[in-house]
């Protein structure tokens, strides 16, 4: 579901972003088709690399809320900055 979500976003087709990903030409579109029907689960290298090509971390594919993806995605976006700014607030009492 993440996946497709991610690769709309990016205005990708699923051949491009199998191109893009270094799939074989003629498995491309299939091959992220069945990823993203949940037929077949990418290893975890190739699912890296879409993560790069979509601007997803890693975490954010298996997090198991959309709340929890959210957040993966705000601080995976967010500057070093901005980070520490939150790190700090978080350790308030």
């Amino acid at each position: 579901m993440r996946l497709r979500q991610a690769r709309e976003a990016a205005g990708l087709s699923q051949r491009q972003l199998g191109i893009v990903a270094e799939l074989d030409i003629t498995v491309a579109s299939p091959r992220i088709n069945q990823y993203e029907q949940g037929r077949h689960m990418p290893n975890l290298r190739m699912l890296e690399r879409l993560g790069e090509i979509l601007d997803r971390p890693l975490p954010w594919f298996f997090a198991v809320d959309d709340d929890t993806a959210a957040l993966l995605l705000a601080w995976h976006q967010a500057s070093s900055l901005k980070r520490k700014r939150l790190l700090k607030k978080a350790a308030e009492p």
